[in-house]
C-alpha cells in the first residue's frame, strides 16, 4: 500500500515546516494528522480520530472549524507553539484532482496580530539577538508587527546588558544563532517566559544590506556596525518569512544608545514594580496603574514606554514637564482634549491591519471616525505655546484626504466580512449601482410574487421561499395542494407537510438575483481591495499621526494625575543634589485611605550626605520609603509631577535595589546566594551618578558573617572614588550605625517607634539618628504569635545579651577599613572592580568568624562556620595595628599619638 495523493501533499507541506503544526485545511476544517494531532489533541483537550491514509495504520487525526481557528490558535501560541496555515489556493469545484494548497502564513508568539490574542496596551514584541564573539559585541532588534515598531543597539557584549534590554522589551519570542551557547538561553530562560526559535546563520547574514535598503527609508550602512546590521536583517528576514506578505508599514529603523536612557536592571524593575505588582503579576498595584490615565490604546503603550524607559537629558525631561505643567493650568482646554482623543480609535494597529491585508470594512470606518477627530486635536493644540505641545500642532496631519476616501467609498454600517458584499456606498461606482438595483428589482419582484399567488390561489398560508440547494421555490402545505390550479406549478421537492414548487418565471428571476449578487459581491471586494491600497499608500503619514497622538495622550495622563494626586513639578538638575520634601510614595498612598500616608523628607549627595543608613523595625516603613524615593526620581525623569510639597531631583543615569529575596531552588541558588549576586552585579555596574537602594544586605547568612558583609559594601560605595554614589541602605545592624563619623558621607536616620509600656507603634517617620534596637520580638507580637513563644523569646534574648554583650564595637575594628580602603585604591589602578568587592567581603567575613585568634587564615579560608567572640577580634586587630606600624615614616608627636592610643586601647581588653 501506498500513501493517498492528499496524505503525499500533506507530508510535503509538512516537511517544509517541521518545527510548527501544520493546520491543514480540508473543507470547512483544519486537519493536523500524524504527531501534530497527538500534540494538538491533548493541549486543546480534543478529540483524536483517524483516517486512512494508505498505509497499514490509519493516520491520527483532530481538526476544528476554519471560522473558529482564531480561538484554538491563541491558546496555542500562549503555550509557545508555532502554527503554519495551510489553505486551499484554488476553488475545488474547478480542479482536477488534489486541490493546490499552500502555507499563507506562519504564526509564531512574536508575529501573531489577532485582535483578541494582543494586549490593547501592550506591546508584542518579537527579538533577534546576535553575538560576535570575535570582537566581543552583541546586537539586539526588536518589533512588534502589529504596530510597525523596528528599534535596535549594539554594544559591547554583556550579558546583564542583554537581560536588562529583554527586561524593558518584555518579547514573546527570540531569534538567536544556530550555534549560540546553550548557556546564555539558560540565564535568559531563569528570568524570563519567552520562546526562543534558532535560525540559521544565513538568515542572519544572506543579503543582509540590501534587504534592510529595500525594506527601510532611514537606512544607511554606513551608521551601522556589521552585527547590527545581521541581528536586524535575522529578525527582518523571520518576519517576512512567517508572514508571507511585504509588510510596508514596517518602515523606519530605529537606533537607540542603551546610555541614552536611564538604566533599571531586571531586579530594579521587578523590586519597584513598574507596571506588574510582585505578588499578582497584575497591572493593579503598579506604577503603571497609578500613572495610567490615558483615553487612547495607542497612548497607553507609548506611557508603559516611557516608564519603561526614563530619560537622561535634562532639556527632554524638562520639555515634557513644561507641557504637563501648561495642560494642567488649562483644564478647560485639557478637558475638550481628553473628550476628543476619547473617539479616537488604535490607529497604529489599524495601519498594520491595513499592511498586512487583514483590515476589514468596520475597522477602515473606525479609522475614518479617529480621523474625524483629529482637527478638533488640533485646534485644541493651537492655544499652547510650551515647545513640545507647539511642534506637535505643527507636524500633526489631519490626514483629510484619507478621511474623503473612507467617507465616500465605505458604508458606515457594513459586512464585517469583505466577501460577502455590502461594502461600497451607492455613488461611489456605477456598475455596483447597477447591480444593486437589478438586485432589488429581482427582489421586489420575489416579493410581489407571494401576494399574487395568494390572490390567484386563494391560500392564504402559500409562501415564497429560499436556500442554497434548491433556490427560490413556492411552498403549500399538504392540505391545500387541492387548490393549485392544475398546470400552474412543476413540482420540486417534496417535504413531510408540504410540498415546494417553481415556475420558469421564478427561475428566470432567480438567475438575474443570484447573478446579480454573485457579481455583486465580487466587485465590491475588488473596489474594496483598490480603497484599501490608496490607504495603504499613505501608511507612514498616518504613523505619524498615531505617533503624536500617543504621545500626547501621554503627557495629558501626566497632566490628569499631577491634578487628581496633588502632585508638584520637580526642579530637575545636573548637579549631585537630591532634595525631596514631604515625599509620597505613588503607589501605597492610592492603597490606603486618603490622607494616612505619612510623608518623608529625603535628602542625599555625593558628598557629605552619600549614604543614608537607615534602621528600624521590620514593617516600620524603610522599604516604602526607600521605594518611594526611586519612584519620585524615576517619574520626574519620566517628565511626570512628583508626589512631594517639594522636589529637586538631580538626573541619575541608573537606579539599582536589592530589596527582598526569595530562594531561586529551581537554579540552585539559595537567598543569600541570590542576594549576593544581585549585590555584586549592582557594585560591578553602578556610577557616581546612580542610585541605589540596598535592604537588609547580609540578612542571609549568619549575624557576624552578615554584619561584615553589609559593613564592608557599605564602606566600598562610600570609600571608591570612582563610585561613591547616592545610596540608601536599609539594615537591622543597629551597630552598623557607629559608622557615622568614620566613614566620609554616612549618615544615619531611622523610623521613629512610639513604645506604649509593652507595645510599640510605627509613625513611618524617617528621622536624624539610628535606632538603638531591632524590635523584633514587638514585630512578633504584632504579627499574633502565641503569648508564651514571646515571654520565651524575651527571656532568652536577656540571656544573650548579659552574656555576649548587646552591641559591637565597630570603632575598636576600624583597621578592616583601612585594610578594604587599601585594596580598593590598589585595585582602581587595575580597573577590577570585582576583585575589591570580592577581597573585601572575604576579608571581613574572614575576620569576623574566628574561633580563635590562634588559627591561621589559610586554615580560615577552608573553614569559615566557626565564630569568635568580639573580645577575641579586638585583640587580634590591636595585634595587627601594632605590626603596621610606620616608624621610620612617623613624626615624633605621630608616634607618641600612636603609642598613646595603642595603650589605651590595651587597657580595655
Amino acid at each position: 500500500m501506498g500513501l493517498t495523493p492528499m496524505m503525499q501533499q500533506y507530508l510535503e507541506i509538512k516537511e517544509s515546516c517541521k518545527d510548527c503544526i501544520l493546520f491543514f485545511r480540508l473543507g470547512d476544517f483544519y486537519e493536523m494528522f500524524f504527531e501534530d494531532a497527538e500534540k494538538v489533541s491533548k493541549e486543546l483537550e480534543l478529540v483524536l480520530t483517524g483516517k486512512d491514509c494508505g498505509l497499514e495504520n490509519r493516520a491520527p487525526m483532530c481538526g476544528i472549524p476554519y471560522h473558529a481557528a482564531n480561538s484554538y490558535i491563541s491558546r496555542l501560541v500562549n503555550k509557545g507553539y508555532k502554527i503554519a496555515i495551510c489553505e486551499q489556493l484554488e476553488d475545488a469545484s474547478a480542479s482536477k484532482g488534489i486541490v493546490k494548497r499552500g502555507i499563507i502564513k506562519v504564526v509564531t508568539p512574536g508575529t501573531y496580530t489577532d485582535s483578541s490574542f494582543l494586549e490593547d496596551n501592550k506591546n508584542n514584541y518579537i527579538m533577534s539577538l546576535y553575538v560576535d564573539s570575535n570582537k566581543n559585541l552583541v546586537a539586539l532588534s526588536f518589533a512588534d508587527i502589529s504596530t510597525g515598531e523596528f528599534s535596535c543597539t549594539d554594544t559591547q557584549y554583556d550579558l546583564s546588558i542583554i537581560l536588562d534590554e529583554i527586561s524593558k522589551y518584555n518579547p514573546k519570542e527570540i531569534l538567536i544563532q544556530d550555534n549560540l551557547d546553550d548557556k546564555i538561553c539558560e540565564q535568559i530562560k531563569e528570568r524570563f517566559n519567552v520562546s526562543f526559535t534558532r535560525l540559521p546563520d544565513q538568515m542572519f547574514t544572506t543579503d543582509a544590506e540590501e534587504t534592510l535598503v529595500s525594506q527601510f527609508s532611514n537606512f544607511d550602512k554606513g551608521e551601522y556596525t556589521d552585527t547590527l546590521i545581521k541581528a536586524c536583517n535575522g529578525l527582518l528576514s523571520y518576519v517576512i518569512d512567517t508572514q508571507k506578505i511585504p509588510l510596508p508599514h514596517i518602515n523606519e529603523m530605529e537606533y537607540y544608545n542603551i546610555v541614552d536612557y536611564l538604566t533599571i536592571d531586571s531586579n530594579s524593575r521587578r523590586n519597584l514594580e513598574l507596571t506588574e505588582s510582585l505578588r499578582e503579576k497584575s497591572k493593579k498595584g503598579s506604577l503603571l496603574w497609578v500613572m495610567d490615565k490615558t483615553n487612547t490604546a495607542m497612548g497607553g503603550r507609548q506611557l508603559r514606554k516611557w516608564i519603561e524607559q526614563p530619560l537622561i537629558d535634562k532639556k527632554a525631561i524638562q520639555k515634557r514637564l513644561n507641557s504637563v505643567e501648561e495642560l494642567l493650568n488649562n483644564i478647560s482646554a485639557h478637558e475638550d482634549l481628553k473628550d476628543a482623543l476619547k473617539e479616537i480609535y488604535d490607529i497604529e494597529r489599524l495601519v498594520g491591519k491595513i499592511s498586512s491585508k487583514s483590515v476589514n470594512a468596520k475597522e477602515l470606518i473606525s479609522l475614518k471616525n479617529s480621523i474625524e477627530k483629529i482637527p478638533a486635536v488640533k485646534n485644541i493644540l493651537s492655544s499652547f505655546k510650551s515647545n513640545l505641545l507647539n511642534n506637535m500642532y505643527s507636524n500633526l496631519d489631519e490626514l483629510k484626504d484619507i478621511y474623503e476616501i473612507l467617507d465616500e467609498a465605505i458604508l458606515d454600517n457594513p459586512s464585517i466580512s469583505v466577501k460577502e458584499g455590502n461594502l461600497i456606498k451607492e455613488g461611489y461606482n456605477k456598475e455596483i449601482d447597477e447591480l444593486k438595483t437589478a438586485k432589488a428589482h429581482g427582489k421586489e419582484w420575489i416579493a410581489s410574487l407571494e401576494s399574487n399567488e395568494k390572490d390567484v390561489t386563494g391560500i392564504k398560508s402559500l409562501k415564497v421561499g429560499y436556500n442554497k440547494v434548491f433556490g427560490y421555490y413556492i411552498e403549500v402545505t399538504k392540505t391545500n395542494l387541492n387548490l393549485i390550479p392544475e398546470g400552474r406549478y412543476i413540482r420540486k421537492q417534496t417535504l413531510a407537510n408540504a410540498e415546494r414548487f417553481i415556475t420558469p418565471e421564478l427561475k428566470e428571476m432567480e438567475d438575474k438575483i443570484l447573478g446579480a449578487e454573485e457579481k455583486l459581491v465580487n466587485l465590491e471586494y475588488e473596489i474594496f481591495i483598490q480603497v484599501r491600497e490608496k490607504i495603504e499608500a499613505q501608511v507612514d503619514r498616518m504613523q505619524v499621526t498615531a505617533k503624536i497622538i500617543a504621545e500626547l495622550d501621554c503627557l495629558s495622563s501626566l497632566s490628569t494625575i499631577a491634578l487628581e494626586n496633588n502632585y508638584i513639578k520637580p526642579e530637575i538638575t545636573n548637579s549631585e543634589e537630591l532634595f525631596i520634601e514631604e515625599g509620597r510614595h505613588p503607589v501605597v498612598e492610592k492603597m490606603i485611605p486618603s490622607g494616612n500616608f505619612v510623608a518623608n523628607d529625603t535628602h542625599i549627595n555625593t558628598s557629605n550626605e552619600q549614604l543614608l543608613l537607615i534602621t528600624g523595625p521590620n514593617m516600620a516603613g524603610k522599604s516604602t520609603f526607600m521605594r518611594q524615593v526611586a519612584l519620585i526620581v524615576l517619574m520626574a525623569q519620566i517628565g511626570s509631577f512628583v508626589p512631594a510639597k517639594k522636589a529637586v531631583i538631580a538626573v541619575c543615569d541608573k537606579i539599582f535595589t536589592r530589596i527582598g529575596a526569595s530562594d531561586d531552588l529551581a537554579a540552585g541558588k539559595s537567598t543569600f546566594m541570590v542576594e549576593m549576586w544581585e549585590v555584586s552585579n549592582i557594585l560591578k555596574n553602578a556610577t557616581n551618578k546612580s542610585l541605589i537602594l540596598l535592604d537588609e544586605v547580609g540578612r542571609g547568612t549568619s549575624t557576624y558573617d552578615g554584619l561584615s558583609i553589609a559593613w564592608s559594601v557599605i564602606e566600598y560605595i562610600s570609600g571608591n572614588s570612582k563610585l561613591k554614589c547616592k545610596t540608601l541602605f536599609a539594615t537591622h545592624y543597629h551597630e552598623l550605625t557607629k559608622l557615622e563619623g568614620i566613614l566620609e558621607g554616612v549618615k544615619n536616620y531611622s523610623v521613629s517607634v512610639k513604645e506604649i509600656g509593652s507595645d510599640i507603634v510605627f509613625l513611618r517617620k524617617i528621622v536624624r539618628g539610628g535606632a538603638d534596637q531591632s524590635y523584633g520580638i514587638e514585630v512578633a507580637k504584632l504579627a499574633g504569635l502565641p503569648e508564651e513563644v514571646i515571654n520565651r523569646a524575651k527571656h532568652i534574648l536577656e540571656r544573650i545579651e548579659k552574656e555576649n554583650g548587646s552591641d559591637i564595637n565597630i570603632e575598636d575594628i576600624s583597621n578592616l577599613r583601612e585594610v578594604a580602603v587599601d585594596k580598593v585604591e590598589s585595585n582602581e589602578k587595575e580597573n577590577s572592580t570585582e576583585v575589591v568587592v570580592e577581597e573585601s567581603i572575604k576579608e571581613s567575613a574572614i575576620n569576623t568568624s574566628v574561633k580563635s585568634s590562634n588559627v591561621s587564615k589559610n586554615t580560615l579560608e577552608v573553614d569559615v562556620s566557626m565564630q569568635m567572640n568580639f573580645a577575641d577580634i579586638e585583640k587580634q586587630n590591636l595585634v595587627k595595628e601594632i605590626a603596621s606600624i610606620d616608624v621610620l615614616n612617623m613624626t615624633p608627636m605621630d608616634g607618641f599619638n600612636k603609642l598613646y592610643d595603642i595603650i589605651k586601647k590595651a587597657k580595655s581588653l
